[in-house]
């Protein structure tokens, strides 16, 4: 038994190194055509990349020396201390990406702006207002803050594109509420804030519905809480093509990292 076991584990080395070449490969192939919009899970598989490789590498020196095998050890403990965390946090995105309230009413609604193409709404946007469009049917009454500023390749704010994609689309312009500064989700919710004021709404008391996309919502309604806000709720947006949703939920688990320490 000891004996299979070892052949396995040697074979199981030889396969390393075809399996760091195939994910180089494949994560320089998703890097560099940016149309494909999968960039962050190519420099993902090119770590995974260099893991697999430093890990055969410190093997190698495992096998001579003691030492090797100490740091060999030290180095899979603080991959594990890095992975275990970052997949609890992938789980607890993908928790709350699913609807929690979109049959019921709330006080207020923010739509999170996204990029803008021109004065056309991008794919992430447009998934954005596809989906407000159906809560404000249902809801016709609720007041909705339209939150993004002017960014690079922008020729009009993101929340006037909004607005001008939502009443295209029959939602009644009176009920919206354009602000027009912000630029990154914190902003969104500091800015937007001022606007449920003005319209008579407190955020620390009121329910607010928020609608980003499916894979945002777990960081927007984090941000959101620690501005004050008292209850929020997400209405989610999926992207259309799976290996999109795929690229920006594992990006996302990241940037709530980044979220939780400076947001």
């Amino acid at each position: 038994m000891p004996e299979v076991s070892s052949y396995r584990g040697r074979r199981f080395r030889r396969i390393i190194p075809w399996l760091a070449a195939a994910a180089a490969l494949l994560g320089l192939v998703l890097v560099l055509i940016r149309p494909l919009g999968m960039r962050f899970s190519g420099f993902l598989l090119l770590g995974a990349a260099v893991l697999l490789v430093t890990d055969l590498l410190l093997g190698q020196w495992a096998a001579v020396a003691r030492r090797g095998r100490l740091w060999r050890r030290i180095f899979r403990g603080a991959v594990a201390a890095v992975l275990v965390p970052l997949a609890m946090i992938e789980c607890y995105v993908l928790n709350q990406s699913r609807p929690t309230m979109t049959a019921l009413p709330a006080d207020a609604v923010i739509v999170l702006g996204a990029g803008v193409n021109g004065t056309e709404p991008s794919l992430s946007l447009r998934t954005r207002l596809d989906a407000a469009l159906d809560y404000l049917e249902r809801w016709p009454e609720i007041p909705v803050v339209l939150t993004g500023g002017q960014g690079y390749g922008e020729e009009i704010t993101e929340a006037a594109c909004m607005y001008a994609y939502l009443t295209e689309h029959g939602v009644d312009s009176q009920r919206l509420i354009l602000e027009e500064h912000a630029g990154n989700t914190s902003e969104n919710f500091s800015l937007s804030w001022e606007k449920l004021e003005q319209v008579g709404i407190d955020p620390a008391q009121a329910t607010v519905a928020v609608v980003s996309n499916d894979f945002h919502i777990a960081r927007a309604r984090l941000i959101a809480q620690k501005q004050g806000y008292g209850h929020t709720v997400g209405i989610p947006a999926p992207l259309p093509w799976l290996h999109l949703e795929v690229n920006y939920f594992l990006r996302e688990a990241f940037a709530m990292v980044k979220s939780l320490v400076f947001d």
